[in-house]
């Protein structure tokens, strides 16, 4: 359904630009603190509220945002072009090589996703990188196993057939012949897993094993205030929101996203 992909696509672009513009139209630094305003309630000068430290909760927020979406969206294109290789080449080359790569795939793929995340991290210690290098790690085996099937199919159509007839090479079929027709596959796949990516780089962030203080953090602002949620409730409350708004935004694209690309579901 149309509703269902613009509002997806508004809420992750209403949310990337807050991201982006966050240096000239946040209110405050987002480390500045206020140490007279603290756990203040929202009121003009602090829209959102402040925290334990006196600190704009709006302006942690935003720059929450940015940080939020730097790791989730560099560990999925990691993600995609590691995990989108080793399936598509799976499927390519076949035999022995397809049950070598697919049993790897499997072996990772039994692992929880924010397990797996920990231990990478617990190897490389804490921090947003790492965060983005374990979430990316962790997110190979969806995207090679998602792509394997799709390319299997392709490889056998004979359309692929024909260009192998007259001499076409492995690189001009890949990049012609496959990787567009693989397309709606990734956008859709992308964008669902952007969804998931993003509460795993706040559980992260809020176990303490994702982005590190002073780097505003929307997980690391619900950890910082769970202890105050009587006495002030708000950062918890706007942090939870963003996240939850986020998350929400890239599920509805790519639910949208899938309906649009797909011809039998195209006007259901």
């Amino acid at each position: 359904m149309k509703v269902i992909f613009r509002l997806g696509a508004g809420i992750v672009v209403l949310l990337a630009l807050a991201a982006v513009l966050a240096p000239w139209i946040a209110p405050h630094g987002p480390n500045e603190q206020d140490v007279l305003a603290r756990l203040q309630a929202p009121v003009a000068a602090h829209w959102l509220g402040t925290d334990n430290f006196g600190r704009d909760v709006l302006s942690r927020i935003l720059f929450g945002l940015r940080t939020l979406f730097a790791v989730s969206a560099t560990s999925v294109l990691g993600a995609l072009l590691v995990g989108g290789t080793l399936g598509v080449s799976a499927a390519w080359l076949g035999a022995w090589m397809d049950r070598a790569i697919m049993r790897i795939v499997d072996v990772m793929l039994a692992f929880p996703i924010i397990l797996l995340a920990i231990g990478i991290i617990a190897m490389l210690g804490p921090g947003a990188s790492s965060a983005a290098a374990a979430i990316g790690i962790a997110y190979v085996p969806i995207f090679a196993r998602m792509l394997r099937g799709p390319a299997l199919q392709l490889r056998q159509m004979l359309y692929v057939e024909a260009a192998r007839a007259v001499g076409a090479g492995t690189p001009r079929i890949l990049l012609r012949y496959l990787l567009p027709n693989l397309a709606s596959v990734i956008l859709v796949q992308a964008s669902l897993s952007l969804s998931t990516a993003i509460l795993v780089e706040a559980s992260l962030s809020f176990l303490g094993l994702g982005t590190q203080p002073p780097t505003p953090s929307l997980g690391r602002m619900l950890a910082e205030s769970r202890n105050f949620l009587t006495l002030s409730p708000w950062a918890a409350i706007f942090s939870g929101l963003a996240i939850l708004l986020a998350s929400l935004g890239f599920n509805l694209l790519g639910d949208g996203l899938s309906e649009q690309l797909d011809p039998r579901l195209r006007g259901t």
